[in-house]
C-alpha cells in the first residue's frame, strides 16, 4: 500500500506532477497490448544520504528493453539518471522504491503501434519488506508452477509490461496452495526462475544457478554472483533439474524486492536442514554492507542521490 501521496509526485513527460493527478489515457496502447517497458530499483539509507542501487546498469537494462520492441525513449540515460534522483529528493525519501516505465500513447488504437508517442514516468515510494522481515533469516517455501517460463527471450530476458502476466499468475497459484512464492521451470523442463526472482542453490560449497538464456539476467543476480566470486566460491551457469534444487544444501533467491531470501521449502521437501544456510547467510551480510554504504570494495555500485 502506498503511504503519504498527498504530499508525493511522480515524473512525467519532463515535468512533476502531483501524485493523485498523475494519469494515462484509458485508450493507451500500453494498457490494451502491454508495449512497455519498466524497471526496479531500491535506494538505501548510508551515512551519505540515500543511495540507488546500481542506477546507471538498471537504466542501460531499460533502454536496452525498449530497443527490443522498437521503442524509442525520447530522453537520455543520462536524463533518466539524474530524473530518478529528483524524485527521490523531491519525494522526501531516505529509501525506498523506484519505477521507471516507458509506454505508448492514445493517439490510435489497433496493433499496428506506429506514429504513437512515447512517453515516460518515474515514481518512487516507500517500500516496506517485499517478504515478511523474518523470511531473511527462517526462509520461504516455493512450489513448482504449472506455468512454464517462456522460451522467447523477449519475455525471460527483458522486463516487457505484457509478458508479466505468466508471472502474476504463478504467484497468484503459488498462494493459493499455501506457499510464499512459484519456481517457473523452462522449456526443457529445467529451473528457470521465481515469478520475479532470479534462483540459486548450494550444493558441496559450489553455488549453481541457471543459464540466462531462459531466465531474467537480473542486476541483483549479476551482483550476488560476483560478490560469490570474490569469496573464492565457484559459481557456475547451467541447467539444473527440479530434483538437483530438491535436493541442493542450499537455496535462495535473489532480485531487487527480496534482495537474498533463503528457500528453505521445494513442495515437500525440505532443503538442507531447512534453516538458512552459511552460504546465504555470509552473501546476504555482504549485500546488506554493501546498498547501505559500508563496503568500499563495491562502492561504484551506489548512486548517491545528493551527489
Amino acid at each position: 500500500m502506498f503511504l503519504n501521496t498527498n504530499n508525493k509526485f511522480i515524473w512525467k513527460n519532463g515535468s512533476f506532477e502531483k501524485w493523485e493527478e498523475t494519469s494515462v489515457h484509458i485508450l493507451s496502447h500500453t494498457m490494451h497490448y502491454g508495449t512497455g517497458v519498466f524497471e526496479g530499483l531500491r535506494a538505501y539509507k548510508t551515512n551519505n544520504g540515500p543511495a540507488i542501487f546500481r542506477l546507471k546498469d538498471h537504466t542501460n537494462r531499460l533502454f536496452d528493453a525498449a530497443s527490443k520492441i522498437s521503442l524509442k525513449i525520447p530522453y537520455s540515460a543520462e536524463e533518466l539518471n539524474n530524473v530518478q534522483k529528483e524524485i527521490f529528493i523531491k519525494n522526501n525519501l531516505d529509501e525506498g522504491y523506484l519505477r521507471p516505465i516507458v509506454f505508448l500513447g492514445s493517439e490510435s488504437l489497433g496493433i499496428r503501434a506506429t506514429e504513437l508517442s512515447v512517453n515516460v514516468a518515474v515514481a518512487a515510494w516507500e517500500w516496506p519488506s517485499y517478504m515478511d522481515p523474518e523470511a531473511k533469516e527462517k526462509g520461504i517455501s516455493i512450489i513448482k508452477s504449472s506455468y512454464e517460463q517462456y522460451s522467447n527471450p523477449l519475455h525471460s530476458g527483458y522486463k516487457i509490461i505484457g509478458t508479466y502476466i505468466n508471472s502474476t499468475m504463478a504467484l497468484h497459484e503459488a498462494i493459493d496452495k499455501g506457499a510464499d512464492e512459484a519456481l517457473l521451470l523452462d522449456k526443457n523442463g529445467n529451473i528457470s526462475e521465481g515469478s520475479g526472482e532470479n534462483i540459486f542453490i548450494v550444493k558441496d560449497n559450489k553455488i549453481y544457478t541457471p543459464k540466462k538464456d531462459h531466465c531474467l539476467n537480473g542486476i541483483t543476480r549479476q551482483s550476488v554472483i560476483t560478490i560469490a566470486k570474490d569469496y573464492g566460491i565457484n559459481v557456475i551457469e547451467k541447467d539444473i533439474t527440479y530434483d538437483e534444487a530438491c535436493s541442493a544444501d542450499e537455496t535462495f533467491f535473489t532480485g531487487t524486492a527480496v534482495e537474498i531470501t533463503p528457500i528453505t521449502k521445494i513442495d515437500s521437501h525440505k532443503i538442507g536442514d531447512g534453516l538458512r544456510g552459511p552460504i546465504t547467510k555470509k552473501l546476504q551480510e555482504t549485500y546488506g554492507l554493501i546498498v547501505s554504504g559500508q563496503s568500499n570494495q563495491y562502492n561504484n555500485w551506489l548512486s548517491y542521490v545528493n551527489k
